[in-house]
């Protein structure tokens, strides 16, 4: 009798612990922040946690949370397919050891029943300022398994805090400034007194070293820059690529110096107030370092650093790989890109001014979501472009853009219901004539509306005009600008009229998201309002501006030339007409790329849109003049340049991530992962592909990572794997070939719909899957 009972404790032990092993929680996040205890000394990582940090002397910087009901998040991994989770419990505390012990005193939410795993809204007591609390959280799964506890993480709370309601709000919850040291990647020596030094990527940041110096020895020279000539860092650059020499007065012995980077000539402009923190202090962006008047023998790796300075980053979190070296390299640089960028801890527009601009920030938004699982850094800019605008027209109206890539990308709205009135403001619906066409050419302009949309004295100032207005820009630089001809701006020729097209195509898209938007938070009389505007008003856009004659569209109302750009940015924002479709394509690929690399992810999403594939996979490895391999093999850059190079824009810097368009071009685009639901709680995975033989990614989302791989002969055989996180959804989109008579998921028959160029299988769950359209093809892989 004994030993039968202790056999069923036996039993249930091994079948619980099986079943744990189906279901662990991980990745937790506070207010989307995967690593909010993270803890940095003097800029460095360190291994030490929160709690002792806060309680130790030293410059430590810390990851602060500003509200007193901040927002959890985790990650849900699972062995079994169709994972969806069915209940939470978090546990939030001030002590440690009670938080291990199942007790917390601010919160313990119970079993709770809930499919959510991201911005669950602390609801215990109030969190207190300048306090560091613990907490955990487990679930369960809807195939009835219990996970175990999560690890213990930490953060900490800031001096002052808010309570979140739509009239509070605690705003964006940053990470502090990070320095990585990196050693040289090749040391050159040029002769018995000089030596070039490559440390193999650009990065922002500073310079260390450590020299050996004698009582005759020389002044020594060193050197920093961005580009080479003749294989000799080059020393008169030219535009905005940086180079700076400094001089070292060797002490007698072994001593290692710091080169202090002089000031950027913005920060001597007051108005500036993007300012680096002085645990920092002053960077400058170089890939090379040489030195004169100093024995190259005396030189080693271990002596010489690159300090580089940028927001946290993870290189694991994303990685692509293809059967095209180009494109595997301009995925690279643009990743790069990306991460070093960042140096500012906002985004800006590269090293020239190192400011805010709408439309650079929403490239580097959707690119930065493209390369890594981060959302602070996005809508942290975001939030200080709402009440900081620029005075160009189409770049006031991203901001609405990037708030609803933000919320498609995190799922919370407490952002959108904060700056909804602002949202509102920057449609620029203030500027609508009776028929909806807005213009900044008409006298609508007044200090009503400039200060709607928040720009601020100190920029519209300097128009030195007695009424300012904003200016419409299409893309930059203008053609006939900056001492450009027609041919070498970025606008294609556009003509500027009273009435524009761009500028139009832009409202349009606000009005489309303003619906959304007011939907979301249930506004619906707003969202009822923006929905009928928006069709109403794409009908009289394509009336005022698709010429009936050459079935394209011009730059303006009265204008009748076309460009590029007056028809690329229609199909990117679904305003072309399907009976257009083909004349409006042709004359989009006779262009080129006749745009800057900021116009191009419109081009790109214009083309991908029509089903372009094979067109937009030849720009994205095109080694031509306007391209990113060009970049690549002839300027040797590894960080985006601001313009295709010098030709098309004089005074160019080579450090700016608006160019770096194919960071979310591939995994959106190309490889075709994009959110239906906001949050990444149901998703697409629908590749277009074009010629492109093999590739394969992994995009970091939210709710954990989505892999894709495939294998293609195009019109003959196409195989696709995914890999889909639990507590998602996906529809599966596989290019139809002309033999297709089924669809196999593992190997099994499957039902799916079909589209013109798709076969699309509908709401696969979680899992890793193997799908093929022709049944023959799984004896082929046998």
């Amino acid at each position: 009798m004994h030993k039968f009972i202790i056999s069923l404790v036996l039993l249930s032990f091994v079948v619980r612990v099986n079943a744990d092993d189906n279901l662990r929680t991980t990745a937790l996040t506070v207010n989307l922040l995967l690593h909010a205890d993270l803890v940095l000394l003097d800029g460095y990582p360190v291994n030490m946690e929160l709690y002792e940090a806060v309680n130790s002397s030293g410059n430590f910087q810390f990851t602060e949370i500003a509200s007193k009901k901040p927002l959890f998040g985790w990650v849900l991994k699972s062995n079994e397919i169709n994972t969806l989770q069915s209940a939470y419990r978090v546990i939030v505390g001030t002590n440690k050891e009670n938080v291990k012990n199942n007790v917390g005193d601010m919160w313990d939410s119970g079993k709770t029943e809930s499919d959510q795993s991201i911005n669950i809204r602390h609801r215990g007591s109030d969190l207190q300022e300048n306090t560091v609390y613990f907490w955990k959280v487990k679930t369960w799964n809807n195939h009835g398994h219990e996970s175990p506890f999560s690890e213990i993480k930490q953060f900490k709370t800031a001096s002052t805090l808010v309570s979140f309601s739509e009239a509070v709000y605690p705003g964006t919850s940053t990470y502090p400034l990070q320095k990585t040291d990196k050693a040289p990647q090749e040391i050159t020596y040029i002769d018995s007194t000089r030596t070039l030094i490559d440390f193999g990527k650009a990065n922002f940041g500073q310079m260390r070293i450590t020299l050996f110096g004698t009582p005759d020895m020389d002044t020594i020279r060193l050197h920093l820059g961005e580009k080479l000539t003749n294989g000799m860092l080059d020393r008169n650059p030219g535009a905005s690529i940086r180079f700076e020499s400094f001089k070292i007065v060797a002490k007698p012995g072994w001593n290692t110096y710091k080169i202090l980077i002089p000031s950027h000539y913005y920060d001597k402009k007051p108005d500036r107030i993007i300012r680096m923190p002085e645990y920092i202090g002053k960077v400058m962006p170089f890939r090379y370092c040489e030195i004169e008047n100093y024995p190259g023998r005396l030189l080693s790796s271990d002596k010489i650093q690159q300090i580089t300075i940028h927001y946290p980053f993870n290189d694991e979190a994303s990685y692509f790989h293809s059967s095209d070296t180009v494109l595997n390299a301009v995925w690279a640089m643009c990743k790069h890109t990306i991460k070093a960028s960042s140096f500012c801890g906002i985004y800006v527009d590269g090293d020239r001014e190192r400011f805010p601009r709408e439309a650079d920030s929403y490239v580097n938004q959707l690119s930065h979501y493209g390369v890594e699982r981060e959302f602070s850094l996005a809508r942290h800019t975001h939030e200080f472009q709402i009440k900081y605008a620029s005075q160009w027209t189409e770049w006031i109206m991203h901001v609405v853009l990037i708030a609803w890539a933000d919320f498609m990308e995190t799922g919370d709205a407490s952002s959108l219901a904060y700056f909804y009135d602002d949202l509102k403001a920057k449609t620029l619906i203030a500027l609508a004539r009776n028929d909806g066409l807005i213009s900044t050419r008409t006298g609508l302009v007044d200090m009503d509306v400039i200060n709607s949309v928040h720009w601020q004295k100190q920029e519209w100032i300097r128009q030195k005009k007695d009424q300012p207005s904003f200016r419409d820009i299409v893309d930059w630089p203008q053609s006939g600008k900056m001492g450009l001809s027609s041919k070498q701006g970025e606008t294609d020729g556009f003509i500027f009229g009273d009435i524009n097209t761009v500028v139009n195509a832009f409202h349009y898209r606000t009005l489309v998201l303003m619906a959304e938007i007011a939907s979301v938070l249930n506004k619906m009389e707003d969202a009822n309002f923006y929905a009928k505007r928006a069709a109403q008003f794409k009908a009289t856009f394509n009336k005022v501006f698709l010429d009936s004659k050459t079935n394209i569209y011009k730059d303006g109302e009265g204008i009748q030339h076309s460009s590029l750009h007056a028809n690329m940015f229609p199909v990117a924002f679904g305003l072309a007409p399907e009976n257009y479709s083909s004349s409006i394509m042709e004359f989009i690929k006779s262009r080129g790329l006749a745009c800057s690399p900021y116009g191009s992810l419109y081009l790109f999403e214009s083309l991908y849109n029509m089903g372009e594939a094979d067109y937009a996979l030849d720009l994205l490895r095109s080694t031509s003049e306007r391209s990113w391999g060009r970049w690549i093999y002839e300027f040797g850059s590894t960080i985006a340049l601001e313009a295709w190079g010098p030709e098309f824009k004089p005074n160019l810097d080579w450090s700016h991530a608006w160019g770096s368009a194919p960071a979310s071009v591939i995994p959106r685009k190309l490889m075709g992962i994009e959110p239906l639901e906001p949050g990444y709680r149901k998703i697409s995975i629908k590749p277009q592909l074009g010629s492109l033989g093999h590739a394969e990614i992994k995009l970091s989302t939210i709710r954990g990572d989505v892999k894709v791989s495939f294998l293609n002969k195009p019109g003959e055989k196409f195989e696709l794997k995914v890999s889909i996180p639990a507590n998602m959804q996906a529809d599966v989109y596989l290019p139809r070939l002309s033999t297709s008579d089924c669809v196999l998921m593992n190997d099994k028959p499957v039902s799916f719909t079909e589209t013109d160029s798709f076969i699309v299988v509908e709401n696969v769950g979680s899992g890793n899957y193997i799908f093929s359209e022709n049944c023959s093809f799984i004896e082929d892989r046998k």
